[in-house]
């Protein structure tokens, strides 16, 4: 059974960090892309980076660049986004998930877990 368990939300004052890990199960992590998407009630889903399986081709969403880092742990079947200069609108539940294809980073599972609540306060 494929399992992603997001962690690491929380609130945070407008320029501050947080990192948030997914942790996966399931799956042979290694041999998928994957990612973050983030998504606001009442809003679309907003694709936040994806990376390749094995060799660290990235997308990042222009709203995030050059702010979020994205890296993965394949011995610890792990990823994370390392989330610097926290803006308001970041506010979202962050989910572990991308739609690599779109990036053209190859072919990712379409799970993702329950997600994990980012609140940035101005």
């Amino acid at each position: 059974e494929v399992q992603l368990v997001e962690s690491g939300g929380g609130l945070v004052q407008a320029g501050g960090s947080l990192r948030l890990s997914c942790a996966a199960s399931g799956f042979i992590f290694d041999e998928y892309p994957i990612g973050w998407f983030r998504q606001i009630p009442g809003k679309e889903r907003e694709g936040v980076s994806c990376i390749s399986k094995s060799d660290n081709r990235i997308y990042y969403a222009d709203s995030v660049k050059g702010r979020f880092t994205i890296s993965r742990d394949n011995a610890k079947n792990t990823l994370y986004l390392q989330m610097n200069s926290l803006k308001p609108e970041d506010t979202a539940v962050y989910y572990c998930s991308c739609n690599a294809d779109r990036y053209g980073l190859g072919s990712s599972l379409s799970y993702w877990g329950q997600g994990t609540q980012v609140t940035v306060s101005s």
